[in-house]
C-alpha cells in the first residue's frame, strides 16, 4: 500500500557572496513586514476592536512599497513578503483556536532566520534551483536525491545560528505502507530514553552531556569577550556550532527510533507529557530538554499519518507506575527512586517495563471502548519534516 504526502527535503548549500547579500536582504525584508503587520493588527484592535486580516495587511504592505522610508522592499522579491503575512495569518488563526500564543515580533538577533518562495518566485530547471532577483543556481550539497519526476513546490531558505544555510524543497512523494500487526506501548524516561512493553530498553544517548565540557568552554570563552567586538561574534558562532553539533545528533537518532516503531506496529501508544511544566524542575531540566520527547513525538504523529498507523495519546494522569500489570492493584506511592517493586500478587516488576504495559493496555482498550484517552490536539506547526 502506498500514500501520496507532502514531504520537505532539506539540503545544505554554500552561497556566492552575491546571493548571501542578497538573502540578508530578503531575511531583513521579512521581519521587518512581519512585524509592522504585527504592529498594525495589534494596534487595530486595541484602538478599534478591529480584527485585521491577510488581504489588508497585504494593502498595507503596498502602501508601505510606495513610501519613500520603505522604498527598499522593492528591491527584494514580493513573494517572500507576501508569505510572511500569511505565516502572520496563520499564527493568529492558531491563537484564536486556542493552539498557541499571541504572536510576538521577531527579533533581529534571532537564531534562525528565513524566507518561503512560491513556485512563482524560483525556477526549477535539470535539478537546478534558482530563486528570484538571483542570476545563477544554489550551489547545494545533494546528499539524497529527490522522489522521481518530483518538483518542488514550495522552496524554504533558512539561515541556523551557526551560520550554515539550509533550502528546503516541498515535494510530493509516494510513501510505501509495509502492513505491520503489532501494537506497543511506549514509556518515556531519562535513565532509559524509551522503554518499550515487549521489555525493550533504548539506552538514552546523553547527547548534551557528551559535548557538555567544550560547551562550557566555549560559553566561557564567549562571556569574557567585549560585547558589540568581532571578538565576541566569533565566540558566539563557537557556542551555536556546539549547540548545532547537539542537535543534529539528537534530531537523527529520534528520526531512526520513531521510524523504527512506525515500521514495525501497526498502534503505538504513548502518555501525554506536559514537557513544558516538566522541566520547570530545575534538578531535570536540563536532561528532560536533552530527551526532547516533544520532539519525539511530534515525529510519530506525521509518520503515523504518513503510513497510516494509529497513535494513541493516554491521559497524563493515568498512573501507568503504580498500577501492576499483572493483577490490576493500584499502589499507594511510588517514588522516582523506586525502580522496581513487588505487587501484593507476587509479581517482581521493572518500573518502567511495568510502566510501557499499562500504557498499552489502556491504550488498546480504549480504542476498542472508549475512555481515558486525551485527544489528539491540532498541530500548529509547519515546516520542514522529514
Amino acid at each position: 500500500m502506498s500514500r501520496t504526502v507532502k514531504r520537505a527535503f532539506k539540503y545544505r548549500f554554500y552561497p556566492s557572496a552575491e546571493q548571501a547579500a542578497e538573502l540578508a536582504r530578503t531575511f531583513g525584508s521579512v521581519r521587518l513586514v512581519y512585524n509592522m503587520a504585527l504592529q498594525a493588527r495589534t494596534e487595530a484592535w486595541a484602538m478599534r476592536q478591529e480584527r485585521v486580516n491577510y488581504n489588508a495587511t497585504s494593502r498595507l504592505l503596498t502602501g508601505w512599497k510606495k513610501t519613500e522610508e520603505l522604498s527598499f522592499l522593492n528591491e527584494v522579491s514580493s513573494v517572500p513578503l507576501q508569505q510572511a503575512l500569511r505565516h502572520l495569518q496563520s499564527a493568529f488563526t492558531n491563537f484564536f483556536a486556542k493552539r498557541a500564543r499571541y504572536p510576538t515580533f521577531k527579533s533581529r538577533k534571532r537564531s534562525c532566520r528565513s524566507a518561503e518562495y512560491t513556485s512563482s518566485a524560483f525556477r526549477w530547471r535539470d535539478g537546478r534551483l534558482t530563486l528570484a532577483k538571483m542570476d545563477a543556481p544554489l550551489d547545494i550539497v545533494w546528499s539524497r536525491s529527490l522522489p522521481e519526476g518530483a518538483s518542488p513546490s514550495t522552496v524554504t531558505v533558512s539561515q541556523d545560528a551557526a551560520g550554515r544555510w539550509f533550502v528546503s524543497l516541498l515535494c510530493e512523494d509516494r510513501v510505501e505502507s509495509v502492513p505491520a500487526a503489532g501494537a506497543v506501548g511506549v514509556d518515556a524516561g531519562l535513565d532509559s530514553l524509551l522503554t518499550l512493553s515487549t521489555g525493550e530498553k533504548v539506552v538514552n544517548p546523553k547527547h548534551e552531556c557528551r559535548d557538555r565540557a567544550a560547551l562550557a568552554r566555549a560559553q566561557r570563552d564567549l562571556a569574557r569577550k567585549e560585547k558589540g567586538s568581532a571578538n565576541r561574534a566569533k565566540a558566539r558562532l563557537k557556542v551555536a556550532r556546539v549547540h548545532a553539533r547537539i542537535s543534529d545528533r539528537r534530531r537523527d537518532h529520534l528520526h531512526k527510533l520513531s521510524t523504527r516503531l512506525v515500521r514495525e506496529n501497526q498502534t503505538i501508544v504513548v502518555e501525554d507529557l506536559t514537557v513544558r511544566n516538566m522541566i520547570r524542575n530545575h534538578r531535570l531540566a536540563r536532561a528532560i530538554s536533552d530527551v526532547a520527547w516533544r520532539q519525539f513525538r511530534t515525529m510519530l504523529e506525521y509518520k503515523t499519518d504518513w503510513h497510516g498507523r494509529t497513535l494513541v495519546v493516554v491521559d497524563r494522569w493515568f498512573p501507568s507506575s503504580k498500577l501492576c500489570s499483572t493483577c490490576g492493584v493500584l499502589a499507594e506511592r511510588m517514588p522516582l527512586h523506586v525502580r522496581s517493586w513487588i505487587c501484593r500478587c507476587g509479581t517482581v516488576h521493572d518500573r518502567d517495563v511495568n510502566a510501557a504495559r499499562n500504557i498499552l493496555a489502556e491504550g488498546l482498550s480504549v480504542t476498542a471502548c472508549g475512555g481515558g484517552v486525551r485527544p489528539q490536539r491540532e498541530s500548529s506547526r509547519t515546516g520542514s519534516r522529514r
